[in-house]
């Protein structure tokens, strides 16, 4: 085997090899475009089932129910600090899920 012709063989290794690794490339880019293009849809149809879900709603009524109660225990200074906070937690949440006495107080902390 002559010089030229070991140099052609190498030559045409280092491409067989570059082309198998662009294509690799290529398969495996396609698949993050895909995840970067799909998966913040997924992530916000996985947050608005979860939202929806029986337990995140028990939680968010009790929790607020429970700050409820912090502010009608709580001293002048503290309730508006404890006021912007319970407003804060309630504004993500549906009012009409929430028990009449919650909503009651809620749109109370909002008018006053």
């Amino acid at each position: 085997m002559k010089f030229t012709e070991a140099m052609g063989c190498a030559f045409l290794c280092i491409i067989a090899v570059i082309a198998i690794l662009g294509l690799t490339w290529l398969g495996q880019g396609n698949d993050f475009f895909l995840y970067k293009f799909f998966a913040p849809k997924q992530e916000a149809v996985r947050r608005e089932v979860f939202e929806q879900s029986k337990a995140y709603r028990q939680g968010a009524i009790q929790e607020l129910q429970n700050m409820q109660f912090q502010y009608e225990q709580a001293d002048e200074g503290h309730k508006t600090a404890l006021r912007a906070i319970i407003l804060h937690r309630a504004a993500d949440f549906d009012p009409d899920a929430m028990p009449p006495d919650l909503r009651l107080f809620i749109n109370q902390l909002k008018h006053s």
